[in-house]
């Protein structure tokens, strides 16, 4: 039992790293076709795919579409699509007139933000160790972004507004996680968010060159793998052993950054960045022992 425990654990940190992978490479295809094309178009191809490869694994599942889609908070998660889909967008957006490496180290405040939020919208409650550990990640992101600088650029708030819509959408899907399963959650994600900038962007649709498939192809096939290789690591992981991993994207967007667009890395980025993931990685590691703190509390009808 022992064996097998470790043996799937090997595999969850193997489908852990290369999802991170994937991820990083994601963002380079978003970032090349997002500086040519609309970033509404282009997330919207994209979510095309990731919605039809949710499908097919809804209908292989016991209950098939009908059970994906059944949901006890179906207003809360429509609204995650929407945020999602949404945060990709202006992330896409944001990458087309930033830096790759830059984006990704300012979208990694939110982790933090999601602290934040979980007081007023979960009830939680957090210690003055995490909220010096949100403050000194906020200070890391100022770093980064230097609005003082020469180099400052407005664009530089969209990785940031990304983040704070990425951080609703986890509040959101902690609040549904609550009644509904995990693929449930993926579904509306998918399809809710499928739907929603399917309205919009028809407006958008521009053609894409014929040399510029392969990298439309090569975006949709990293969003469906990418999530396959998550949903394969959360079935053997808990989040709080995913999470930690995830911080590798910078490492590997920086080697893309740096190799194909030719970016810079400045110390201010990379002492913020250092700053932004110290500080999530602390309030991953403190946010388990501030739970098992308050359980007493919440069994005695303090915490809803």
């Amino acid at each position: 039992m022992a064996i097998l425990e470790k043996t799937n654990k090997a595999h969850g940190y193997a489908f852990t790293l290369i999802a991170v992978v994937i991820f990083a490479t994601q963002d380079g295809f978003s970032k090349y076709l997002g500086e040519r094309y609309s970033a509404i178009l282009i997330t919207m191809i994209r979510y095309w795919a990731f919605a039809a490869f949710v499908i097919v694994l809804a209908s292989r599942r016991p209950g098939g579409i009908r059970a994906a889609a059944s949901t006890r908070h179906a207003f809360l998660q429509m609204l995650r699509g929407v945020l999602l889909v949404t945060e990709i967008a202006v992330f896409v957006y944001g990458l087309a007139h930033t830096g790759l490496a830059i984006t990704q180290a300012i979208f990694q405040a939110s982790p933090l933000i999601v602290t934040v939020l979980s007081i007023p919208f979960l009830g939680e409650r957090v210690g003055w160790r995490r909220w010096m550990a949100v403050v000194a990640g906020l200070f890391g992101v100022l770093l980064i972004i230097n609005p003082t600088g020469g180099h400052f650029s407005v664009y530089l708030l969209l990785p940031l507004a990304s983040a704070l819509m990425f951080a609703i959408y986890g509040v959101a899907t902690r609040a549904v996680s609550r009644k509904d399963p995990t693929f449930t959650s993926l579904f509306y994600t998918a399809v809710g968010g499928a739907v929603a900038i399917s309205i919009i962007g028809p407006f958008y649709w521009t053609p894409i060159a014929v040399a510029n498939w392969p990298f439309v192809a090569a975006l949709c096939i990293c969003g469906a793998v990418s999530h396959y290789c998550l949903i394969r690591a959360y079935d053997s992981l808990e989040a709080s052993e995913v999470q930690p991993l995830t911080y590798l994207q910078l490492v590997v967007g920086a080697v893309i950054a740096v190799s194909f667009f030719g970016e810079t890395l400045s110390w201010n980025m990379l002492l913020g960045s250092a700053t932004v993931v110290g500080a999530g990685l602390f309030t991953m590691w403190r946010e388990p022992r501030a739970q098992s703190k308050n359980r007493p509390a919440t069994r005695s009808g303090v915490q809803p």
